[in-house]
Formats: structure tokens, sequence, C-alpha cells
């Protein structure tokens, strides 16, 4: 893999949750390549290269997304959609952690493609458990289509 190849998208405003999500993939060496925004919009940016990401090459695609649900400006639902509705990124896997347990949440998450639903433990060390078993699921023993 180069130094380039972008390996987590997180898509979180909880910064307090961003946080430890980044470190918890950077302590069990994985994600290294991680891009973090704070919103729903931004996220929609970064991966079609507009607004801030003008110019981002697009072909360069995350090879996860952990999205969370309940964000400003464009939630995780809508993101979600848009994703899963483009060739370009439809067949990325996105993992849906969220601090929903609403079952029409989970239902919709599903229906709409995502690949994952996962309820952040409120407790520090099982939500650092949590992302870095996400982490080494999907970015060193799942296998992507070419």
């Amino acid at each position: 893999m180069n130094n380039t190849e972008i390996e987590v998208l997180l898509v979180e405003d909880n910064m307090n949750d961003a946080e430890l999500a980044i470190r918890a993939l950077s302590k069990s060496k994985i994600g290294s390549n991680l891009v973090h925004v704070k919103d729903g919009s931004s996220a929609i940016d970064f991966l079609f290269g507009k607004g801030l990401f003008a110019g981002r090459n697009i072909n360069n695609r995350p090879k996860l997304i952990l999205l969370d649900l309940k964000m400003p400006k464009m939630d995780g639902i809508e993101v979600l959609t848009i994703i899963k509705d483009n060739e370009l990124t439809k067949k990325i896997p996105v993992v849906v952690l969220t601090s929903s347990k609403e079952n029409p949440d989970i239902e919709r998450a599903y229906a709409l493609g995502a690949n994952s639903y996962i309820v952040k433990p409120v407790e520090f060390d099982g939500f650092i458990r949590a992302v870095s078993e996400i982490g080494s699921y999907w970015l060193l023993y799942n296998q992507y289509p070419v």
C-alpha cells in the first residue's frame, strides 16, 4: 500500500468520539491514513472532490467509511444514500458507528446498503476495543473487489 492511499474516512461530529476512534486505530497500527470530517456535507465533498476538497483525486477512495448518523448539515442516512447510489462509491464498506439503538435507524441503514451497524459503547475501553476490532476486520481481513 502506498502512503497516499486513504484507509479510513471517519465522519463524526463529536470530537471526543472522533479522538477516541483515531486513537484506537492508530494504537492498533491500522488506519494510519485516516481522514476525519465533522459533518455529512464534508464527507460528500471529500468523496466527490468538491468544496474544500476540490481537485482531490476521487479515484483514491477510502477502504472504509465509519459513519455517524446524527450530524449537522447532512445526517448519516443522507450520506449513506448518496454513497450507495453512486457507482464510484457504492462498493466502499460503510460501517455505521452511532449512539442510536433505534430500530428504524438500524432498518433504514441496512436497507440503504450499510455493511454493518454498531452502537457506540458508552465506556472508554469498550469504545476503543470496538473501533480497533472494526478496523482490524475491514482493513486487514476483508477482501475488496478489484
